[in-house]
């Protein structure tokens, strides 16, 4: 039975005051999810946090029936991710949808979906699944499925309840990345980049050193404590590269436990040696350059906004940045002004402090390469 609409209205108002009160991750979605479930029912849920930029799964979290299950997320990933199912996240972000029950994209006949014949329902006994679109300001930032089990299948009017509030979902978690502050954590330093090597059954057959500290704090990012979703989203895009699916290799930036920032690439093995379906897997910890579009688009600023704060964030003069973008030095200022107050700053000098503290506070001192960043550590 659909929820009243005084309950409906003031859910939507309690996820739209937690969208902007400056949470962490964790917190906004165990928040949210508890306050969502009195406007749509469900037994369990799942939230994938991804990279805006390229739709991969940074982190998972899990409520309800599926809290303490991390047995079969290799699994999930590989079916979600194989782009084989018409409601797959990575197909509704292409269409442009914000919210799809199943049993509507099926007509009824959910066995349809290779998600639910092959895994949802014989695993969990799930009979219908909604799924929503973390989606703001034409971004994704991550992706929300309710799961139901004996009660009826998912009503039109949940549909449009939960559509109505993927804008306030995505800036929950668009926010949520820059909530946690840097803290320098002792080891991470010393990992270095790193490679895993992912054979045609899904072993990992091969692991560089160092590779363990990086898997380790990938675990410590979500509350599945499994890295294994990010790998698997990455691994299964490379291989529909390497079946000419896509032409964009997969790669993420994914936010560490401790405030830092790790980019991953996955690209097919090929070579001497390489045989079908392997899949090699580098992580690094991001620069600057990599980190800066992410966390400019996750102050909301509007795109001749973001132009002007990238060019700020190199050090460009007002004058130049008005000569580049052919605009007035005053219609800069206007845009400074802008840009300060959606990201909570004063000065040049804050906004630079405010997008490079976690990269480069837990550095201080260390030396510095000929490249101008900080030499790192010899792996021990």
């Amino acid at each position: 039975m659909p929820t009243s609409r005084l309950t409906a209205e003031r859910v939507r108002g309690d996820i739209d005051v937690l969208a902007r009160a400056g949470l962490d991750v964790d917190t906004f979605l165990v928040e949210a999810m508890s306050s969502l479930g009195r406007a749509i029912p469900h037994a369990a849920s799942c939230v994938l946090v991804v990279d805006p930029a390229t739709q991969i799964c940074t982190a998972t979290f899990k409520y309800g029936q599926l809290e303490a299950d991390n047995e079969r997320d290799a699994e999930w990933g590989k079916i979600e991710y194989s782009g084989g199912d018409e409601t797959s996240f990575i197909n509704l972000f292409d269409a442009g949808l914000d919210a799809v029950a199943v049993s509507h994209a099926t007509g009824g006949d959910i066995a349809r979906s290779i998600r639910m014949r092959e895994f949802l329902t014989p695993f969990y006994e799930f009979h219908d699944e909604l799924r929503i679109v973390a989606r703001t300001g034409g971004r994704t930032w991550g992706g929300i499925c309710l799961h139901r089990s004996d009660e009826a299948p998912y009503e039109p009017e949940e549909v449009a309840f939960a559509t109505a509030i993927s804008p306030m979902l995505a800036v929950g978690l668009r926010s949520g990345l820059l909530a946690r502050c840097a803290t320098t954590v002792t080891g991470i330093d010393a990992a270095g980049p790193a490679v895993i090597i992912v054979d045609e059954h899904d072993e990992l057959s091969q692991v560089s050193v160092g590779a363990d500290v990086w898997l380790d704090e990938l675990a410590a990012c979500d509350n599945s404590s499994n890295p294994i979703t990010t790998i698997v989203a990455l691994v299964a895009g490379a291989r529909r590269y390497a079946r000419r699916e896509t032409t964009i290799l997969p790669r993420c930036r994914v936010r560490l436990r401790s405030g830092r920032w790790l980019v991953l690439h996955a690209s097919p093995l090929a070579g001497p040696g390489a045989t079908g379906g392997q899949v090699v897997v580098t992580m690094e910890e991001a620069r600057p350059p990599e980190i800066v579009p992410l966390v400019v688009s996750a102050f909301q600023l509007t795109p001749r906004e973001r132009d002007v704060a990238q060019l700020v964030l190199q050090g460009v003069e007002t004058k130049d940045i008005a000569a580049q973008l052919h605009m007035s030095v005053y219609t800069v200022q206007d845009h400074l002004k802008s840009v300060f107050e959606k990201s909570g700053v004063r000065s040049r000098r804050e906004l630079t402090a405010r997008v490079f503290f976690d990269q480069y506070v837990p550095r201080m001192g260390a030396e510095l390469a000929p490249s101008g960043w900080f030499v790192d550590e010899p792996v021990a």
